[in-house]
């Protein structure tokens, strides 16, 4: 393996960020000319004036510049060289693991091989490649997009480009195997593809964004004459191998286009004039359900209002206390359900057509003669953290789906990110790589859904239907067995990687062995002490984490690694043919594939790495950097694309008219794994599919985490574009009328956004963007084009803010190794020191739910969200079927809700552009988990109702059983309309409201607790991954239901269990053998126990088991509690009348 170092890279150059308001005011300084010759391994060397004496046979030197237009016919030689050594450049960066990080230099080291098992795919990591035959040179021979040689001369001398080069310019241009000359236009026939025109030179001075934005800001087709305006016939007949017959999309004639099939004429003006039809429209429920519902959750209000006003008027003077906690908690009640209930007053469906998505981006048309996608690049970001918990093949699987997800293949692009720095996940994700060269193909030729392998191959359905192929049958048999040796490869990885550096540190200690021997002329000393290092396929140290940590290699503390898996496709389709070696035919089957890249950002002592939020923000900077794709996918490695399309399905409300003002499309959670009857409500479709859709008639959905597709210049901490229109709703004009004049000087700081320009010619001030984004120069850079990118289409006099059509077909630019280099250095972990990445910029850091936080971050500048449920389900996961580790999940959540509440990102503090029920639906995930308090007060109730013969009224009278009634059946027909318009079921519903007491009587309050303590204390809290891992049972895949893992959080749930079953064997004794029972305060303590005990039972069946595995620590506590409430109750009340048992209840 070689390295090389990068120590210029434009990340460093401090200085120049220092001045950056003098370098945007005055006009860039004359290029300098730096002779230099570039090598086959990527460095430039430089070449001195003896060097040029030999070919410039002067001492005077004098610069100038002979500038000759390229035409289509005409393409200068150095162009060619240009594109040769992009292309070679790329091949060089794709083979490389480039590392580095503070105090280091970043490195590139060049891998012979990724995994143990050869690489096929042209674009893979690692892939084999034919190495220069010139003697001494260590360069690979140029390859083609297939991976197939290009040879230069007739007799095949392998031979590399800069050893071509040097015999073009000092050996004559012969040949070195045949001595025979060169012929440069064969050179040119075979590198150059006559499908494309070359792109033209960039001026000088010019960066490659600064090119790109330029290019895009056209806001003319690229197909009009620019005198004249008319359609450029030549051009067109050019760039599409076009011809004047039948058979072509647009077919000019006479000023006029004709359809090559059905022979009609159409006026070019009359395409561009065509009824302009949106991509997305509102479905409204209809009006038969959402009035009753309105007007039921008024009813319920009233009634509430009613009921409250007559308990504070009528307490309960024998039990003033038992009264008096019975009030406080149903007036909080009222307050909770509130909050929850009045976000709910306009939920909306939404649905979206593909069909003019692919009319409008993806249609042959003036604008776009080819057809070519001019849909905007999407980066989609999978974070993976430990492989113990979290499987490699769980994340291998998510991995191919995204691969072979139906979006165009040169705008799609993946990165993974690492938090561990696991040589096991390294691998592993190069597994799925070369695993994906026979599954993304075989998926698009038959039209595979879902296109994860694992789901795919164990469906239940039948496999075969609506298959029409012949070869089908063939094909899927053998990607089934390839996918199983897949599979095995992924199990064995860890065995192979122990034995692996178990052979090579066994040979690092024979060679230290025999060095010591030499040195100390075979005297015995010590034994040599050699770190048990970890060591890849290629023979070398893996940067990240080591097996058996050491400094500079522990999970805490290792460099930042960046992997091309899979380099950039080609811009062109490119088909397979019966001659590539596949085990199956791939005949005119697309076989290229997306980007894919490995990224583990750099760790070290001292430094807070900030979580899940840190790793985000790292691949926001690296992916701008290196794809720079105007919107962001994030996916949880365990959530995978149940649906190919769903990407196009979220880019239909992104392109739509009034689009640009969308931050994200947040897409339901859909989970695999869970047990039939949902016993802890895993499902979670009360929030999924009532309170989400409401919100979704507001301001927006709140960010969950996963399945949420961003727009990446909102990420970035930008106000919506026309935020200074914004009208002001009925909030507005309470809290900030008065304050009209100040509320930019009054608003705090994270209220303040980036103000985008609310027109074209309103420029953004790139000047002040290091200070906020960091010093990298091409991180700033990647700003305005990601905004440009982002835009819909301008393809309607309504749409504001848009792009011209056309303007996404230009293809990206090839990676370098400088560029990767750059990528390096912004995921490492000082970058974030002194700037605003975190704060106001990115994931927001400071809590364990830092997807709530972002979310309420944009659309408290302004920003709108989206809810988009699509007919066949976008995305689907896993979720923790066991008791313990479900609730450690709730008690995480709730954690970060009381953080919420006690932080700036109060929903109190919330400025004037989110809209007031929005402001009450984040009010409440602030406030929820204090419900906690509240509600276990509650259920202690009735059991000590049943202990003191007492109840939370005087008596059981006509008033309050109406006011009962009235509650609860307008609680259950509002129930029913939720079900009626959202669609889920009454047994969700129902596993909901359960688990709503389960989790509020354990995992809330030890929330609340652990708030205090870190707002109080300043106790940092900490948690440990979900697991993601199925259960050791493989003949139950439910195993792990039944698996009892004792905690804390279990204690008060099985606490009121046990004393409300106590109280109701003490309540049934005492009226039983009284000498004057009361019957109707025994029905009332009784009923309330039997509610209480109703939503507990999950959990105590959960505690159970399955086949008496039951923990003797439940027994002992169950015990326990019975003995203590029983001694407590005879030492309170011991028994004075043997004809009784009990007496009235005297409150200590």
């Amino acid at each position: 393996m070689t390295s090389r170092s990068f120590k210029g890279s434009r990340s460093n150059l401090a200085s120049a960020m220092d001045g950056a308001d003098s370098q945007y005011s005055r006009p860039p300084l004359p290029p300098t000319v730096t002779f230099a010759r570039k090598t086959s391994s990527g460095r430039y060397t430089n070449l001195s004036r003896d060097d040029l004496d030999s070919e410039i046979g002067s001492t005077d030197f004098q610069n100038y510049t002979v500038h000759i237009p390229p035409t289509p016919d005409n393409q200068p030689m150095d162009q060619i060289d240009a594109s040769i050594s992009q292309k070679v450049e790329e091949q060089y960066v794709s083979n490389s693991l480039f590392t580095g990080g503070y105090n280091s230099v970043t490195r590139a080291h060049l891998m012979d091989k990724v995994i143990e098992s050869e690489a096929s795919h042209p674009q893979m990591a690692g892939a084999k490649g034919s190495s220069c035959a010139i003697p001494g040179c260590d360069g690979k021979v140029m390859s083609d997009e297939r991976g197939m040689d290009i040879l230069p001369c007739e007799c095949d001398f392998k031979i590399c480009r800069d050893c071509y080069l040097d015999a073009m310019k000092t050996g004559d241009g012969i040949c070195p195997g045949c001595k025979e000359p060169y012929k440069a236009a064969e050179m040119e026939e075979v590198i150059m593809d006559s499908s494309r025109p070359l792109p033209l030179p960039p001026p000088a001075g010019m960066s490659k964004m600064e090119r790109r934005l330029s290019l895009m800001k056209s806001t003319k087709s690229v197909l009009m004459r620019s005198q004249t305006g008319d359609f450029d016939h030549n051009r067109w007949l050019f760039e599409t191998k076009g011809t004047y017959g039948y058979g072509n999309a647009i077919w000019p004639k006479e000023g006029s286009f004709v359809d090559g099939k059905d022979e009609e004429e159409i006026d070019p003006s009359a395409l561009s004039n065509k009824p302009w039809r949106p991509l997305t429209r509102k479905l409204k429920i209809p009006a038969a359900v959402l009035s009753p519902y309105r007007l039921l959750i008024f009813v319920r209000m009233v009634a509430l209002a009613f009921f409250l006003t007559w308990r504070v008027k009528h307490p309960n003077t024998d039990a003033v206390w038992l009264w008096g906690m019975s009030v406080v908690c149903e007036i909080w009640f009222a307050f909770s359900w509130l909050l929850d209930q009045l976000p709910k007053l306009c939920p909306v469906n939404r649905a979206t057509d593909l069909n003019v998505l692919k009319e409008k981006f993806e249609t042959p048309g003036p604008n776009n003669a080819t057809g070519k996608s001019d849909l905007p690049g999407i980066d989609v970001f999978v974070s993976t953290a430990d492989p113990e918990k979290e499987p490699p093949l769980v994340t291998a699987n998510t991995i191919l789906s995204i691969l072979a997800a139906d979006y165009p293949v040169e705008k799609l692009s993946c990165y993974v990110s690492d938090d561990g720095g696991a040589l096991l996940t390294f691998e592993a994700m190069a597994e799925a790589a070369s695993f994906a060269n026979i599954w993304v193909p075989f998926c698009r030729k038959h039209d595979i859904e879902p296109r994860n392998p694992e789901t795919y191959f164990n469906l239940k359905r039948d496999p075969y239907k609506n298959k029409v192929r012949p070869d089908f049958v063939k094909d899927r048999r053998r990607v089934k067995r390839e996918y199983d040796e897949f599979k095995v490869r992924i199990n064995g990885l860890p065995d192979s990687i122990r034995r692996r550096s178990d052979a090579f540190h066994a040979r690092e200690e024979i060679k230290a062995m025999k060095l010591q021997r030499q040195n100390r002329d075979d005297e015995l000393g010590e034994p040599v002490k050699i770190p048990k290092a970890t060591w890849m396929a290629d023979g070398t140290h893996w940067p990240g984490t080591w097996i058996n940590p050491s400094s500079e290699h522990s999970r805490g503390d290792h460099a930042g690694i960046i992997q091309v898996m899979l380099k950039p496709p080609s811009d062109e389709p490119l088909h397979g043919t019966a001659d590539d070696g596949n085990v199956i035919d791939f005949t005119d089957i697309d076989i290229r594939l997306p980007l894919l890249v490995y990224v583990s950002r750099e760790k070290r002592p001292g430094y807070d790495h900030n979580k899940k939020a840190g790793a985000m923000n790292a691949l926001v900077r690296a992916s701008a950097i290196m794809s720079n794709g105007p919107f962001i996918l994030n996916l949880d490695c365990d959530h995978y694309i149940y649906n190919s399309q769903a990407m196009r399905e979220g880019m239909c409300f992104m392109m739509d008219r009034g689009g640009d003002r969308i931050c994200y499309v947040q897409f339901p959670q859909r989970f695999e794994g869970i047990d039939p009857s949902d016993r802890y409500a895993n499902h979670n479709t009360v929030f999924f599919d009532v309170n989400m859709r409401a919100l979704d008639g507001l301001q927006g959905p709140v960010y969950v985490g996963t399945g949420c597709l961003f727009r990446r210049i909102a990420l970035y901490g930008f106000d919506p574009p026309r935020s200074k229109e914004h009208q002001p709703g009925c909030c507005d004009y309470c809290f900030s009328r008065r304050k009209k004049n100040a509320s930019v000087a009054n608003h705090p700081e994270e209220n303040r956004a980036l103000r985008m320009g609310d027109s074209d010619d309103e420029e953004m001030n790139l000047s002040l963007f290091p200070k906020k984004f960091g010093n990298s120069v091409l991180l700033v850079d990647s700003i305005p084009v990601a905004e440009f990118q982002g835009r819909p289409l301008a393809d309607h006099p309504a749409v504001k803010n848009g792009r011209p059509p056309g303007a996404l077909t230009i293809p990206r630019d090839l990676l370098d190794a400088s560029t990767v280099a750059e990528a390096i250095s912004v995921i490492s972990c000082w970058y974030e020191d002194k700037t605003e990445w975190g704060h106001r910029v990115g994931w927001i850091y400071g809590s364990v739910t830092e997807d709530v936080v972002t979310g309420y971050r944009m659309h408290n500048r302004g920003w709108k969200s989206v809810y988009c449920v699509t007919k066949r389900d976008a995305f689907r996961g896993t979720a923790p079927i066991n008791l313990t580790d479900r609730l450690h999940q709730v008690l995480r959540w709730a954690t970060g809700s009381v953080e919420i509440f006690f932080s700036r990102n109060n929903a109190l503090l919330a400025s004037s552009k989110m809209k007031l029920l929005q402001r009450i639906a984040y009010l409440n995930v602030g406030i929820y988990p204090f419900t906690s308090i509240f509600l276990i007060v509650y259920c202690f109730l009735p059991a000590l109702s049943l202990f003191s013969g007492q109840f939370i009224v005087q008596t059981l009278n006509v008033t309050f059983l109406a006011y009962l009634l009235i509650i609860t059946v307008t609680l259950c027909m509002l129930a029913v309309l939720e079900i009626r318009w959202s669609g889920i079921e009454l047994e969700e519903w129902w596993r909901n409201e359960q688990f709503w007491l389960i989790g509020g009587t354990s995992a809330h309050l030890a929330a609340v607790l652990q708030g205090l303590l870190k707002v109080v204390a300043g106790i940092e809290i900490s948690f440990t991954l979900t697991s993601k891992s199925a259960g050791d049972d493989v003949d139950d895949e439910f195993a792990d239901l039944y698996t009892v893992k004792w905690t804390s959080l279990m204690i008060p749930p099985l606490t009121i269990i046990m004393v409300n079953m106590i109280a109701i064997a003490v309540g049934f004794s005492r009226t039983i053998y009284s000498t004057l029972p009361q019957w109707s305060k025994l029905l009332g303590g009784v009923f309330f126990s039997f509610w209480v005990l109703a939503h507990l039972y999950p959990f105590a069946k959960g505690l159970m088991g399955r086949r008496g595995r039951t923990p003797t620590i439940v027994f002992v506590w169950a015990g326990l509690m019975a003995i203590i409430i029983s001694l407590l109750y005879v030492a309170i009340n011991p028994s004075t009348d043997s004809s009784s048992i009990g007496g009235s209840f005297q409150f200590p």
